[in-house]
């Protein structure tokens, strides 16, 4: 094994390092994904595209992988800079456009696997997550909730995200319905998450203006199970795939 990689031993063997680091993973936005791609990085993936039209802001820095030197600058410029920084010779590219309808299919070609984190202003990342499934690419989705760390992924040809939308919904805003979906689950399996709950109506009272709160909690859990959940499907172990998901909080265990 590489000895950049050698603290990976007994949990990776030789042969999976070496499918990891030739796996090529697209990550759809750079504002989780940019902790994502970290955590990728250092575990060994080493063909990545970043694709994000944002521009840093001050904002950001609670909870996504930037400096404050790094305000003003592209997301995914400045997160593929320090990710070269952490590995020269990695290939790490950055796109700074937002992933549209249009050019969806053409960004997406040539990797095996996706993680879409954009944000829910139309139903942008439905399509994404439509063409992925036609590529049999599997899709991860990761949210900040705060203090849980939560991940769902989309199986090609099967469960999508936007069967969680009722019909003629928008699909603006899409993050409230999927804490609202957790929420649901969970007390439907008798493992109610109160405080969950106690955040979505706090949020609701608010009038749906603001954005949702995040916290760096959650970025970094979130991170973690992403990066798990990638090299499982990079080296054929299981995953669970949606309408199943993975929530990680230390609430949760207290409820």
């Amino acid at each position: 094994m590489m000895e950049r990689y050698n603290r990976n031993r007994i949990y990776i063997s030789t042969e999976e390092q070496e499918i990891i680091r030739h796996t090529p993973v697209l990550l759809g936005g750079a504002g989780i994904g940019s902790i994502i791609a970290e955590c990728a990085l250092r575990l060994g993936f080493e063909k990545i595209t970043v694709v994000d039209g944002d521009k840093v802001e001050e904002s950001n820095l609670n909870r996504q992988n930037y400096l404050t030197s790094d305000i003003g600058k592209y997301k995914a410029e400045a997160l593929c800079e320090r990710l070269l920084r952490i590995n020269p010779n990695a290939k790490v590219t950055p796109v700074h456009t937002f992933i549209t309808k249009e050019n969806a299919e053409s960004l997406i070609e040539g990797h095996r696997i996706a993680v879409n984190a954009l944000d829910f202003k139309d139903d942008t990342p439905f399509v994404f997550d439509r063409i992925c499934s036609e590529k049999q690419m599997p899709v991860l989705h990761p949210y900040n909730f705060g203090w849980a760390g939560f991940v769902t992924i989309v199986k090609p040809g099967s469960h999508q995200l936007v069967e969680l939308l009722k019909e003629g919904e928008d699909a603006k805003g899409f993050e409230l319905r999927m804490a609202e979906y957790v929420s649901r689950y969970n007390a439907f399996w008798n493992t109610p998450v109160s405080w969950l709950e106690k955040t979505i109506e706090t949020y609701r009272a608010e009038g749906g203006i603001l954005p949702p709160p995040q916290l760096s909690v959650a970025s970094w859990i979130t991170a973690g199970h992403c990066v798990n959940a990638m090299f499982n499907l990079a080296t054929g172990k299981e995953v669970k795939y949606f309408p199943k998901f993975y929530l990680s909080s230390l609430l949760c265990e207290y409820e």
